[in-house]
Formats: structure tokens, sequence, C-alpha cells
């Protein structure tokens, strides 16, 4: 055998640990802001999975109420999967530039089905481009009669405000009239945007929330190779960033969908997976403003082991960040992080993000079922890979979108369920609580500093038992460690 196809000793998470240094600072003022992209910037290293079990509206919007990023997955159709980026991209604002609204003629029943689609409360009434009133479900509260115009029972006496109003002046105007929401208009009496009470409480209740340039939450959705009319749909919808989602990044098809998206878009475009140096230098000539790695570490993937193919995570992390630091372009570390010290781990490797995907599984805003098995609450998680997600559609993921029953698809994932962990809110607090104190312990006030000054001591079997608690029986859980999660994965 030739020494050169001979790569390198692979190492992951459970293979290192990080040695402390000194430190000038408490973990508390840790400052956990990062790049997702070389252009976005989100306020805590998470991003979670496109998977049909992790990520759809309600996780993406509590995610980034915390300062994370989510993905919506794209196993859905192209309408479905924009409407839950609408949802998130409506689910907070600063201002609402582009209202949703109707006329006076319209119906009671349009205005009602509008409200249930789009989850609002309150739409403008306009005739031409003129405010003419507002309706809210406090005027249809009491309504029998779905088939009158919205004239009928419109609130006429409208608040309003001029267009450069600033939320600190909403406020008070909203608190003096003792209404929820303001119309801006400009000086021809036309709508220009919308502010709402429950905009502003929210900006006080997440200062840490990412948003864009209108002050809505941040989100990203997958697509597949060439899926040309799936795109183009997302970046009508909004969607922040596109991430091309295949198992095999370091292929011609997902290099030419990116020009093409970068060709014919100003969006930012996040690709993989991959795990080599090479394939992260050909995905940043294709333009891509972020890296994701990884091949087969997740812990629902059996790429490694159906496939004989992969490199062990932190040595992945380590080779592509390594290429992409020269080109300025961050890594996303997507797998095999089962504590929060891996985050760290990670971060200190190269990454500049980590995806999650059964860690996040588990809380009450993922999409999986909640079941019960020997009295204990679980949530159902399969991989991309699965048998099951590939027949909903995922199969292209894998190169394998030309298959066409169960019988002709090769599963590189499993299904199964991980434990119930509760609310995503809680849950985030002690994972960004770890990845301070490793900071602390490191010396690193900043994540930048935590990925280029940290250092990695390699340990033995016997350094990881000493690692986790032993020579005592837990008789209560912490609730960021459990050693019943390491017996079950």
């Amino acid at each position: 055998m030739h020494k050169d196809r001979i790569f390198l000793e692979g190492i992951t998470f459970d293979d290192c640990l990080l040695v402390p240094a000194k430190s000038d600072f408490v973990p508390s003022q840790a400052d956990t802001s990062t790049r997702l992209t070389n252009n976005i910037k989100i306020n805590i290293p998470i991003v979670s999975a496109a998977m049909d079990t992790v990520t759809t509206s309600a996780l993406a919007i509590a995610l980034s109420q915390e300062g994370g990023i989510g993905t919506i997955h794209k196993n859905l159709s192209i309408e479905a999967q924009c409407r839950e980026v609408a949802k998130v991209k409506r689910s907070e604002n600063g201002v609402v530039l582009d209202p949703v609204v109707l006329t006076s003629n319209q119906t009671v029943l349009q205005a009602r089905e509008v409200m249930t689609e789009q989850n609002i409360s309150g739409i403008p009434i306009i005739d031409g481009k003129k405010v003419v009133g507002i309706l809210t479900h406090r005027d249809l509260k009491f309504l029998r009669d779905d088939s009158v115009k919205i004239s009928e029972v419109m609130t006429k006496d409208v608040i309003k405000a001029p267009a450069d109003t600033t939320l600190e002046q909403a406020k008070d105007i909203l608190q003096k009239h003792k209404v929820e929401k303001l119309l801006l208009v400009n000086g021809q009496g036309e709508l220009a945007g919308l502010i709402t009470m429950r905009d502003i409480d929210r900006y006080q209740q997440f200062p840490n929330a990412v948003r864009d340039s209108r002050g809505r939450l941040r989100v990203g959705a997958a697509v597949g190779v060439k899926d040309f009319e799936r795109i183009e749909a997302l970046i009508k919808a909004e969607v922040d960033v596109i991430v091309v989602d295949t198992a095999h990044g370091h292929s011609q098809n997902v290099i030419d969908t990116v020009k093409e998206i970068k060709k014919n878009h100003k969006i930012d475009v996040i690709a993989g997976n991959v795990a080599t140096a090479e394939a992260t230098e050909d995905l940043i000539k294709a333009g891509v403003n972020a890296v994701k790695v990884g091949i087969g570490p997740g812990a629902i993937c059996t790429t490694r082991i159906i496939s004989g193919v992969g490199v062990p995570q932190i040595t992945a992390i380590m080779a592509c960040a390594s290429a992409a630091e020269k080109h300025n372009i961050p890594i996303i570390a997507d797998g095999g992080i089962r504590f929060s010290g891996d985050i760290t781990k990670a971060l200190a490797a190269g990454a500049s993000s980590v995806m999650l995907g059964s860690l996040l599984a588990g809380l009450a805003e993922s999409p999986g079922l909640l079941v019960i098995y020997k009295g204990r609450q679980f949530k159902e998680y399969r991989g991309m890979g699965s048998l099951g997600a590939m027949v909903k559609g995922s199969a292209d993921r894998y190169g394998q979108s030309s298959s066409t029953s169960k019988e002709k698809l090769v599963p590189e994932g499993v299904e199964g369920r991980v434990p119930y962990r509760g609310t995503l809110s809680d849950f985030v607090y002690q994972l960004v609580g770890g990845l301070r104190a490793g900071m602390g312990y490191c010396g690193t006030p900043t994540i930048e500093q935590l990925r280029t000054k940290a250092k990695f001591v390699r340990i033995s079997a016997a350094g990881v038992n000493e690692s986790h608690p032993h020579d005592i029986l837990i008789t209560k859980e912490s609730p960021n460690y459990s050693m019943r999660e390491m017996l079950e994965d």
C-alpha cells in the first residue's frame, strides 16, 4: 500500500480534552456571538439541523429568539416549506413594512381565512393605498354572519403615526391610546408599515434574538442539488440563508448548484457536508458563505458503517477550518455533539458554530411525536438517511432521487427516539452555560479566541472514564448530564 494513501490519525470528541489556561474574566462575561456565514452574525453558536423531526417554524422561532438560527427541512412541498419560512419571518417584526392588507369590500370570511393562514390578529384595511380602517379579532368576536363586508364591522377610528416613527415613540403612542397596533402612514395617508405592541414586548423579552435589518427573526432553509424552483420560492419568501444540504458536499452537482445560486441571487449560501480541506477549498471557490462539516458523525447516521467512508469529527473540523481560514469563511460543525463540552471542543477545533440534531429533537418545539416508553417521555427522531425520511423526500440528499421504491433505496440512517428535554429556552441555557464555562477554563473570552488559542490534549479510554462521574450511583440527574442517555446512545 502506498504511504500517501494513508491519511492521518482521526480523532473525535471523546479522544481529547481542552487544556485549561489563565483567565482574567468569569464565564458570565464570555461573548458567545459568532459568525454563521461571512455576512451573518448570530449571538450563540447553535444552528438547528434541517431534519424533519428537528426543525419546523416552531423550533426555528424559539432558537432564533435565543440567539441561534434554525434550518427548515426540505421534506416538505415547496409551498409548505415557504409557509414555514414565512411563519418565522412574520413571528416578530420591528416595523412590518409589508403588512398583510385587505380592502373594505372584501368579506369577513376572507378576513378570517387570512388571519388563520398568516397567524395574525389584525389586518389594516385599505382603499387604493390609503388606510380606511383596521380589522381585529375584537371586531369579529360575536359576529355570526361571515358574509358581511369588512366595511360594516371594521374599526374606522384608527390610530396612525408618521412612517419614520421609532419603536420607542410607537410604544408611547400605543400606551397612550391603549391599542395594540399602530399603523404608519406617509404624507399622502398611504400605508407605510405596522408596529405592534407584541413585537415591542418581544424585543424586550428576547434582547439576544437574531434579527434581520427589518427586525424580523432570521431563518435558513435546506434545498437539494439543482432544486432551483424551490430556491426561487424560498428567496421570494425572504429566507435569510440557503443551505445546499447533501451527504456528499464534495460533488460536482453541489458545486454547480452553488455557482448557479450565487450567479443569480444575492443571498448567503451554506453548502456541505464535507470532511477535507480539498472539499472546503472547492466549495469556497464556488462561492459559498460557509461550509458545513461532518461525514457520518451524527447519532442517527450509519454512513460510515454502510459505506465505509468518513472522517472523525475533530480531525475533519481541523482540516476544513485550516482551509477556510485562508478565505475568511466560517465552518459549521455538523454532527456528533452529545454534551455541551463537545460544543466547546468543536469551536476550539476551528468551527464558528455547531449544527445540532439529536440534542434538539427531544425539545417541546421539535415536530417529532411525543411518546411514552417504560414510563418515561421520549420524542421520535430519525436520520434524513433513514428509510422513512428517504421515502418522504430526502433520498436525493444521498444521491438516490431516481429510486422509486423502498426496496431500491439504500438507507444511511436509522429511526429511533430521544429523551424529552422540555423547552428549548431552558435546554439551550444549559448548553450555552457549558460553553461559557469552557471559555472561562481556556481563558478565551470570545469564540474567535477560543478557535485560535485553545489547546488540546489527547486522552486514553481510561481518561474518558475518568472524565465522567465514577464510583458512585447517581440518584439525582443533572439538567445537563445523564449517564442513562450515554448508555442509550
